[in-house]
């Protein structure tokens, strides 16, 4: 790439996170692009405003002047840090694995930097009643009206009461909760409500292609901005559609090579549980199994996150019973505590449950129960947390969710399949929710508080559900599907879904870079 290009990256990057460069602060970049990234110079600039109580709407000459100047300050210190580390360093002690080969994981002399930010377990009273229903949406709009209201472009928006007394073809932009969407002869209407009223949204055949294609991507119950036109009567004409979205953000990174595994979908108990692959998965993060490269990984790994189904629970899904070696709920855990607690005593776990643990089907969920996980922890430290929790692993936050409701997203928009679960969790990202519909098969508790809303965006996104192994970067947010380690069942083929087992992928937290190692 050539430094016009990295230059007008950097531009991009800053204008989609809703700032701008003075002329001062631009001639600065121009010529810091000759030596450095432009575009990580703009992204350490967005992490430090990010910081701040007061943000500015330009960034100017002498803010990043400070920042170059701190920055290489830090570089000459980590440096100095680095060498004064290679200095003192001693012979470390060494492990001899099965193949004769030195192993000395470099995660057992890593300290754990681990903080749970956000987890349900605990906050959890609803009662089910239609007066609780009411406060949960009602929730769920104000939160996400207010992440749109953050953008410049949306700030402004008028609530619908007030666009429907405008004069016609007066130029609008409403935020609403999308009640109904009908598609016929190539036009669609909408209509979205807000905590006062309804509007009906034309999208006429003759709009860009652009507008169709954001307004296919519509979900039911999905908190959008429609930029529109007033018509004589109460009929608004759309023009464009604004998703919540995620900016584009700085990502935070780990100061020290420390990696963490991205799994999920054990489902211990069923026939289809591939044991041997997962047996592979254990010597190798002992540093038994693997060429030396996979090793040197192994050795790096701090955390281990499981996002769900880590049994395979009984009465789930039609037949099960079939195509179960353990039919009983506390002996599958009990099995696969023996598997887990295999895991280096160095490595942090952590465990949140999916639809088919003993949880609560409803999202949010709480932590597994202690009944079931007791002898897991009796053997080793894990942190047992809800679905879905948000923890900062060495700086780097990300956020565990199981993935329930990706098979309604797939089913409800066109061009999404379970071959490409990570697309499907990118439109979660654009709706800021992570279960936008309701009454599909994703069962949702109407709490007081939506625990649903992304209101803090993270630096992974890992789910599972899915059984397939998808990754992408959707502006600044590592998204991971994490695959599992089941075999098809009967059920699955009926689907028409072919898992991806015994993959799994694993990321360096300092650089945020994705390996997927296979255990086939």
């Amino acid at each position: 790439m050539g430094e016009q290009e990295r230059l007008q990256k950097a531009v991009e990057t800053t204008i989609a996170a809703g700032y701008q460069l003075n002329r001062e602060a631009f001639e600065l970049l121009r010529t810091a692009a000759a030596t450095s990234d432009p575009t990580a110079i703009i992204n350490n600039a967005l992490q430090r405003i990010e910081e701040l109580d007061e943000k500015p709407v330009f960034i100017d000459r002498s803010f990043l002047e400070t920042l170059l100047t701190q920055t290489e300050a830090a570089k000459e210190a980590q440096v100095q840090t680095q060498l004064q580390e290679e200095e003192t360093e001693e012979n470390p002690e060494t492990y001899v694995t099965e193949g004769g080969s030195p192993f000395h994981p470099y995660a057992k002399d890593v300290e754990a930097k681990i903080n749970v930010l956000e987890d349900p377990t605990g906050k959890l009273s609803s009662n089910g009643t239609i007066e609780e229903y009411l406060q949960y949406f009602q929730d769920r709009f104000k939160r996400i009206e207010r992440l749109l209201r953050q953008r410049i472009d949306v700030r402004a928006a008028t609530p619908i009461t007030e666009a429907l007394k405008s004069a016609a073809k007066t130029k609008l932009k409403i935020i609403g909760m999308v009640a109904e969407k009908r598609e016929a002869k190539k036009q669609m209407m909408l209509t979205i409500e807000d905590l006062q009223a309804s509007a009906n949204i034309l999208i006429s055949h003759n709009a860009p292609e652009e507008l169709h294609r954001k307004a296919r991507n519509l979900i039911p119950d999905q908190v959008v901005c429609v930029a529109v036109v007033k018509t004589r009567s109460n009929l608004f004409l759309a023009e464009d559609i604004i998703f919540p979205e995620v900016g584009q953000k700085p990502q935070r990174r780990a100061t020290e090579p420390v990696y963490a595994v991205l799994t999920s979908d054990i489902h211990v108990g069923s026939t289809k549980f591939n044991r041997d692959s997962f047996n592979r998965f254990i010597l190798w993060l002992n540093g038994k199994y693997g060429n030396e490269q996979m090793k040197k990984i192994a050795g790096h790994v701090k955390y281990v996150l499981i996002a769900g189904d880590i049994v395979d629970g009984v009465g789930v899904y039609p037949n099960q019973i079939n195509e179960l070696v353990i039919k009983d709920a506390h002996k599958q855990y009990k099995l696969a505590s023996k598997l887990i607690e295999q895991i280096p005593d160095y490595i942090e776990v952590v465990v949140s449950p999916g639809n088919h643990d003993a949880s609560r089907n409803a999202l949010p969920q709480p932590a597994i129960s202690e009944d079931f996980l007791g002898t897991l922890k009796e053997k080793r430290k894990i942190r047992s947390l809800g679905n879905p929790c948000l923890v900062s692993l060495h700086n780097v936050e990300v956020l565990m969710y199981h993935g329930r409701s990706l098979d309604d997203v797939i089913g409800s928009v066109p061009g999404l399949t379970h071959e490409h679960p990570e697309k499907a969790m990118k439109l979660l990202l654009q709706s800021r929710h992570l279960a936008p519909l309701y009454g599909g098969k994703t069962m949702l508790s109407p709490e007081s508080r939506d625990f649903l809303v992304m209101d803090r965006v993270p630096d992974i996104f890992h789910s599972g559900h899915v059984h397939v192994v998808g990754c992408c970067n959707y502006r600044g947010v590592l998204v991971v599907n994490s695959g599992g380690w089941q075999e098809q069942t009967e059920y699955m083929e009926k689907l028409g879904l072919m898992p991806t087992p015994g993959k799994v992928p694993v990321v360096n937290l300092q650089t945020l870079e994705t390996t997927i190692l296979s255990f086939l």
